[in-house]
């Protein structure tokens, strides 16, 4: 798989942590073979999370973060110590780098409790190997190297490429929910908020793993999509829609044939299926001044009728007969305290991957507040939640 056959959210996120100047950034260069994070002396010299999508041989296409030192001190080094706290969030393996002539401290011990405790693989890394007499015998999860001289960096990306493999488990957008020729629509909108000249991630990759499977694609606009469906020799197994467009492409799809949508399917494929459900009913019981969370997980430039801060309001107040007050995150923002929410709405999450999407409704929910995504919540609020969840009913 090349590097521009696998985007960022599908590709295992690698982290790098540990104290300051303890060879993080050495590591990460040594790693990578770039100079992909500033080395200094200078304690701090990393500031903000470092992130590149990049092919790592032998572990394939990969993300590598560099963090800050976790043991930052001062008004802007507690900032820099949140910032590496919430690339935990999205971290699929840890790699926890030490000063090998110091050993771990009580720092080091606690973040690797906190590693157990999320069930995430880590290794440990002894950095700087080559300023010791004598080299200890590593446990399994552990390694000695030299960001130095090179020592142990090879055995260290093989280590990292096992557990890459261990931890690949192949998930599936749409293709066990059809056979092999079967015809399949997607009805993609093209309007104001529809990026020139391109299709978004989720239609893309959705499109790409149906044809891989053998089927039959056709795409269309809303408007089209009852011409499309009345030409096909036989009716198509599936049809799938933009959310947005839900209520037309319901009332255009006969009810014998099976209808969701992208987002529907993508909170299936990243998140947990069954929670997002259940946070559809809190739609309903919104009051005046309740407070509504809308979060994106990506960055993108506001248009005209825009889903998230424009569409989505509207509807909710349709829907409810309230007047909620709406709060809009995009990208890696998303509050620390949720408490103060009715719901939590939410993007399919194409551009994150699924530890930070399964974090945020985690988070959700520690907080006692419902969360729902975007397709699911436009079906809910369109009467047609049912007919959308038609095909993934066993994920109930």
């Amino acid at each position: 798989m090349s590097l521009n056959t696998t985007v960022s959210a599908e590709r295992p996120h690698i982290a790098f942590f540990g104290r300051r100047n303890v060879g993080k950034s050495s590591i990460v260069n040594a790693v990578t073979n770039q100079k992909l994070s500033v080395v200094s002396d200078t304690l701090g010299t990393t500031t903000d999370p470092v992130q590149k999508a990049m092919e790592l041989l032998p572990l394939g296409p990969v993300v590598i973060i560099d963090t800050p030192g976790f043991d930052d001190v001062g008004v802007l080094g507690e900032l820099r110590v949140k910032r590496t706290r919430e690339v935990l969030r999205k971290t699929d393996i840890a790699v926890l780098v030490v000063d090998a002539a110091l050993g771990l401290t009580d720092a080091d011990n606690e973040l690797i409790a906190e590693l157990y405790e999320r069930k995430l693989p880590y290794i440990v890394v002894y950095n700087k190997v080559d300023l010791l007499d004598t080299v200890p015998d590593a446990q399994p999860e552990e390694i000695y190297v030299s960001a130095k001289n090179g020592t142990g960096i090879d055995a260290l990306k093989e280590k990292l490429a096992h557990i890459v493999s261990a931890e690949k488990q192949e998930k599936l957008i749409v293709a066990d929910l059809v056979n092999e020729g079967d015809t399949v629509v997607l009805v993609i909108p093209i309007d104001d908020a529809a990026p020139k000249g391109r299709i978004i991630l989720p239609q893309q990759q959705t499109l790409r793993e149906l044809l891989d499977h053998r089927c039959t694609v056709i795409c269309c606009q809303p408007e089209q999509l009852a011409a499309t469906i009345a030409g096909l020799k036989q009716p198509p197994a599936l049809v799938i829609t933009d959310s947005q467009a839900f209520g037309r492409v319901s009332r255009d799809t006969p009810d014998q044939i099976p209808l969701t949508s992208f987002s529907v399917l993508f909170a299936r494929y990243k998140g947990r299926l069954e929670g997002l459900i259940r946070g559809a009913e809190a739609l309903s019981d919104l009051k005046d001044g309740d407070r509504v969370l809308i979060s994106e997980g990506c960055t993108h430039r506001r248009q005209c009728g825009d889903i998230g801060t424009v569409k989505l309001p509207a509807w909710i107040r349709d829907y409810s007969g309230a007047e909620p007050q709406f709060d809009f995150t995009s990208g890696g923002s998303f509050p620390d305290d949720l408490s103060t929410y009715k719901v939590v709405v939410h993007c399919g999450g194409c551009m994150l991957n699924e530890k930070e999407m399964q974090y945020r409704q985690q988070a959700a929910q520690n907080a006692g507040v419902p969360m729902v995504n975007y397709g699911i919540a436009i079906a809910k609020m369109n009467g047609i939640l049912d007919r959308a969840l038609f095909i993934v009913k066993d994920e109930e």
